[in-house]
């Protein structure tokens, strides 16, 4: 057990090296052991945490590209040292030689535990939060604007495509390779068979937890001041936005009064990790209520139609994660590459143009797609931009629209019904036959998607989707630290360090869990262990004499119960009209009483009772949470 109460980065990169070194001593001895903590101690004093946030993860990810098929590793290039005669770097280099050729090629047979221990310490703070700078925000910034520039080069090349299209009569497939026109009229069939029965106009509106353009809090986005004419087009106000035609009738002298603007998104840049921010459009509160309605009704087809429902994923990333596992294993016919491939997209969401939409989807769904979506964003800088793509990132169509014109341009190119029914397609993340990959990505990109061929794994044996990595069949998918440690007590670091120290402990990295444990209990006092069963955040390992002391017996639960700290996110209490609570309760109510959530006011078996449906004047607070100490 250590004994240091603080926490920083060396002392965390130090203790994972011993536990490296408990576990594989054979090959990481006690002198390997010495000199790599100097090394990295040396290096943090010259170069600071960018040698953790930036340099390790850009070894880290050389490493991938070569076993995934890519180019040679080369130490110099990557700012290490090489061993003599030798493209390997010395740090970790017992590591890599078991790993790695001489040459920086891959080996016939690869240490796959070698490879797990050196992408835990490459990828141990790649996305640590650590703030970013001005200069990220403005290539953020700068990155969204120039690929509206590439929408809109693109968009004649997509009309003609459509023109074409429309003017040709259909033809039967004869070939196992099908030209553009040919994959975008197999995939506008896939497509009309989904959508065949869909009727957009059969949907709940909602709003979402979100902040909007418009800037309303959530008790405020129940009372309407502007809907857009091009919404209520196809989505009538009174059927849509109010509760009833009563509530339109005491609502009327307001109704006079509402506007039909059609208000542009906002563009807000949100904290990611230390490689720069996030950038989120904040959809206006109109677009927004009928985006999250639309939205629903698309992933529920999805996910129910037997067309799609093998292929595409909205909720379980399951089925992708496998498909990665099983594309690490070699293929007895090819043992240096695996069945499935894994692709990767650059600015996905950005990339799916208004005329790509038109392009592939029936123009009976498209109305109201295109209803719905907003024409313009404002940038932080106050500039106003017209969009070329159909919705970006914060659009709750962004995510299933993405997917299905994904699934249906590699659907409709693929040369059998088995490749058909081996992609697997959860939002970017991308599964096909390792056979079909090359042409795959050829198609996504004919229609303006853009591949990250250095994170695309196609050959060799490693493969990554939806947060699995995976390599000859063993999950080397490493521990990634992303909340900054503060002495000061914080919610959010409280959980998240929580949860890295079981991680730790699950990977038998007992050395830096216990580090973390002891600097959370100096920090916080005791914390609940997992063996006593509490409802609460809890560790695998308390260090010893630390458990919570001070319980008492619930006799209405039966049961012994302790004072510990929870994270509790605050309530809001905000009363609105009664005609604003029905429209709330409409449209967030769960459809069946099997749909409550476990512990929530109504329980699953209880049944609504008009009393209970009025109450609805609580909301809360997503944005904050706080340490509460309770019984559990």
């Amino acid at each position: 057990m250590v004994s240091n109460k603080s926490l920083d980065v060396s002392k965390i990169i130090a203790a994972l090296l011993h536990d490296v070194h408990n576990v594989h001593g054979l090959v990481f001895n006690t002198r390997n052991l010495r000199l790599t903590i100097e090394k990295v101690n040396r290096r943090l004093r010259s170069e600071g945490m960018g040698f953790l946030t930036k340099t390790l993860p850009r070894l880290g990810k050389a490493l991938d590209r070569v076993l995934a098929g890519g180019s040679n590793l080369s130490a110099s290039e990557l700012g290490f040292s090489a061993l003599p005669d030798s493209e390997l770097p010395r740090f970790l280099g017992e590591f890599f030689k078991l790993v790695l050729r001489p040459d920086g090629a891959a080996l016939l047979h690869p240490c796959a535990q070698c490879v797990k221990v050196i992408r835990q310490i490459c990828y141990l703070f790649y996305k640590y939060e650590l703030p970013y700078t001005d200069e990220q925000e403005q290539q953020v910034l700068q990155r969204f604007e120039r690929t509206e520039q590439d929408l809109s080069s693109s968009r004649e090349h997509l009309h003609n495509l459509q023109n074409t299209l429309e003017s040709r009569p259909s033809s039967v497939r004869r070939h196992k390779t099908l030209d553009q026109l040919e994959v975008t009229r197999e995939a506008r069939i896939l497509l009309s068979r989904l959508f065949a029965y869909f009727d957009p106009q059969n949907i709940i509106p909602r709003h979402g937890p979100g902040a909007v353009a418009t800037k309303q809090q959530l008790w405020e986005k129940y009372q309407w001041t502007n809907v857009s004419g091009r919404i209520t087009s196809v989505y009538p106000l009174d059927a849509y936005f109010y509760a009833s035609l009563g509530h339109v009738c005491d609502r009327y002298q307001e109704l006079s009064a509402l506007t039909d603007k059609s208000l542009p998104a906002k563009v807000i840049l949100v904290p990611k990790d230390s490689r720069g921010p996030r950038l989120i459009s904040c959809e206006p509160v109109d677009y927004q209520w009928i985006q999250q309605g639309l939205g629903r009704a698309i992933v529920e087809l999805v996910e129910k139609n037997p067309l799609s429902r093998y292929n595409i994923f909205f909720t379980d990333q399951g089925p992708n994660r496998r498909g990665a596992m099983l594309g690490s294993l070699a293929e007895p016919v090819l043992p240096t590459t695996g069945r499935y491939s894994t692709l990767d997209l650059n600015e996905a969401s950005d990339r799916v143009s208004l005329s790509l939409v038109r392009l592939l989807f029936p123009p009976h769904i498209c109305v109201y797609l295109e209803a719905c979506r907003s024409l313009s964003t404002e940038l932080p800088d106050g500039r106003v931009i017209m969009l070329e793509k159909f919705a970006p990132m914060g659009s709750s169509l962004c995510f299933p629209i993405l997917a299905l014109t994904i699934w249906a341009i590699l659907t409709a190119a693929a040369p059998n019904v088995d490749t058909q029914r081996s992609i697997l397609v959860y939002g970017d993340d991308v599964i096909v036959p390792t056979a079909y990959a090359e042409n795959a990505m050829e198609q996504l990109e004919s229609f303006g998607l853009k591949i990250n061929r250095d994170k695309s794994c196609i050959s060799g044996l490693f493969r990554e989707s939806c947060g699995m990595d995976a390599f000859q069949g063993i999950d080397v998918t490493p521990v990634r630290l992303r909340t900054v440690w503060s002495s000061t007590p914080s919610p959010d670091v409280y959980t998240s360090w929580i949860a890295y120290a079981n991680s730790f402990y699950d990977r038998q990295y007992y050395h830096l869990g216990d580090l973390i444990s002891e600097a959370l209990v100096h920090t916080y006092g005791p914390i609940p262990s997992k063996d006593m069963s509490l409802d609460c955040p809890s560790l695998w390992r308390v260090p010893h004499g630390t458990l919570p002391l001070r319980r008492r017996w619930n006799r209405n639960l039966q049961k012994c119960e302790y004072l510990v700290y929870d994270v509790k996110a605050p309530i809001i209490n905000k009363e609105i009209d009664g005609w604003s609570m029905l429209l709330r309760f409409f449209s967030s109510a769960p459809k069946t009483p099997e749909e409550f959530p476990v512990g929530s006011v109504h329980h699953a078996s209880q049944e609504l009772s008009p009393v209970s449906a009025l109450r609805v004047g609580q909301y809360t607070s997503r944005r904050t949470s706080m340490l509460v100490r309770r019984w559990r």
